[in-house]
């Protein structure tokens, strides 16, 4: 039988920590392993005992969820960081996944988007919805570095093609969206999104759309 996906709670909330509980408890392949109530005591947690996945909220008392993704991240644990957010935090949230956090949600997702985003955050895909993408970069564009007419030498080892399929991620298209709008095949678009990663050094698709940004190529 394969072992449940095990999952950390980091909210300073304890009614928001017990629904989530329950909510994650009540599911066959998945089980909370452990709650803090501060960035620090998830971090300590964490890093005597990493879980697959960590619900994190931003803003938290000794360390925010930002700084605690980056040391999470920056200690090599195993644990993938799901941020959990309202759209009046966007700067933090741009941040967290600077940091290294693998996506985020709002904290009054569906259940059901909550569970599947904990699966696949846990199998090692982004969870930043399109939609939710080209919101989030509607707030935080006003805060990167100006970028027109400015070279960037990380886009210089992309081929057109590549650049052409970036700039569609960051638009917050689909695979099957991009594979319409540039007129190639599903499976086309998933080696170049390979390719991009490798290439850029990116972490997942959500390190991608931000790379399309600060370097000027999207807009």
């Amino acid at each position: 039988m394969t072992q449940p996906l095990t999952v950390f709670l980091a909210d300073d909330q304890s009614l928001v920590r017990s629904g989530f509980r329950m909510l994650i408890d009540a599911e066959d392949d998945m089980t909370v392993v452990g709650e803090a109530n501060s960035g620090l005591g998830a971090v300590s947690a964490l890093t005597a005992k990493p879980a697959d996945v960590v619900l994190m909220d931003i803003r938290m008392p000794q360390m925010d969820g930002v700084e605690a993704t980056r040391r999470i991240v920056a200690a090599g644990l195993p644990t993938k960081v799901l941020v959990l957010t309202t759209f009046d935090l966007d700067e933090y949230v741009f941040s967290a996944l600077k940091a290294g956090a693998s996506g985020f949600m709002l904290k009054d997702a569906r259940p059901d988007d909550l569970l599947s985003a904990i699966r696949a955050v846990a199998a090692g895909d982004s969870v930043v919805a399109p939609s939710a993408t080209r919101r989030l970069l509607e707030q935080v564009l006003p805060s990167l570095p100006d970028a027109p007419g400015r070279r960037d030498e990380r886009l210089d080892v992309l081929t057109d093609r590549e650049r052409e399929v970036l700039v569609e991620i960051a638009r917050g298209a689909t695979n099957s969206e991009i594979a319409a709008s540039l007129f190639m095949a599903e499976g086309t678009v998933k080696t170049h999104i390979g390719r991009l990663l490798s290439k850029l050094q990116a972490r997942d698709r959500v390190s991608l759309v931000l790379i399309a940004f600060e370097t000027g190529l999207a807009s």
